[in-house]
């Protein structure tokens, strides 16, 4: 593990890199706190460090405060030393954001035992930021084909509508769903559906830019939301995507099966005097609705209505 001392002593400077080094941890050096705070504020930041309270540039205790301030998202372990022993000076370390203190001089055991305390902090807020983020992954996206769950898609349709009311602009949602998605079912069983639905998430995700999002609406039921493409931008998008779904088969357990998809496209320009995001998703299921009743496997794109006309975006 990397580990920051920050000291200006030069003798007790060397005297600690030397130890910590045969202790095995990959040591940095800064001689005064100016420089230790820079290396601090770095991307790559140690997250063990030990901090000289008194330093020219900056004292030790100020560097611990402003990390704590400036990067209270990046936790770092700050062990104090100080030849401070008045309480009211150590409780002021600890409140400026410190983690432990040692109080010059010490013994090289009060230093590895709060070195290994300070190693074990740091792994287990490690393991609890990679747990957060699995249920953060779980809540909001779909377990089965990691596309946005339903909440999380309607939220970025509700996003999308604020900005483009605020900024303007134009946006597109696009209904899909996959034609006679039960005869899949029926026929090949439902591990063959799931792979399907994988599959068709896969081919989805890698059409979609960066900042589009998609989400699994229903059963075999998607939603997109694309801002800033609106007109033909929308409606190539969405036989490009009908396309890739129908145009070659879907490996399966079952074997390979022909898949195809019908899209229903609405652009925000729909929405005018109708009430926001609800007016949009039922143009898009309307025209999706066309799109099945004409034969499926096909793009159908929503007329609009109102004063706002739906921006053409090629």
């Amino acid at each position: 593990m990397r580990i920051l001392i920050a000291e200006d002593e030069p003798a007790f400077r060397q005297i600690l890199e030397k130890i910590l080094t045969g202790w095995g941890y990959e040591v940095q050096v800064a001689e005064d706190g100016s420089a230790a705070y820079r290396i601090l504020s770095g991307e790559d930041a140690p997250r063990l460090a030990i901090l000289d309270w008194k330093m020219p540039g900056m004292e030790g205790v100020e560097i611990c405060r402003r990390m704590r301030a400036e990067k209270p998202e990046h936790y770092l372990y700050l062990i104090l030393l100080t030849s401070q022993q008045r309480e009211e000076d150590l409780v002021q370390g600890m409140e400026a954001g410190a983690d432990d203190y040692l109080i010059k001089p010490f013994r090289l055991n009060e230093l590895r035992v709060r070195l290994r305390a300070g190693r074990r902090i740091i792994e287990l807020n490690e393991e609890l930021l990679a747990a957060r983020a699995v249920l953060q992954e779980k809540a909001t996206h779909d377990a089965l084909t990691g596309l946005e769950n339903r909440e999380e898609i309607l939220d970025a349709l509700d996003k999308e509508l604020a900005r483009v009311e605020r900024d303007g602009g134009c946006f597109t949602i696009i209904m899909a769903d996959l034609d006679h998605f039960k005869q899949v079912n029926d026929t090949h069983g439902h591990l063959a559906g799931d792979e399907v639905l994988r599959t068709t998430a896969q081919r989805m995700l890698r059409l979609m830019r960066p900042y589009d999002s998609v989400g699994r609406y229903g059963g075999e039921e998607f939603l997109m939301v694309l801002p800033e493409c609106c007109g033909g931008c929308a409606r190539a998008f969405a036989e490009r995507l009908r396309a890739g779904i129908a145009d070659r088969p879907m490996d399966t357990t079952e074997g390979a099966l022909k898949v195809t998809m019908s899209l229903g496209v609405a652009a925000s320009g729909v929405v005018a005097g109708r009430d926001g995001a609800r007016g949009l998703l039922k143009a898009a299921d309307d025209a999706l609705y066309q799109a099945k009743a004409k034969g499926r496997n096909r793009v159908e794109v929503a007329e609009c209505i109102g004063s706002r006309s739906c921006p053409n975006h090629d």
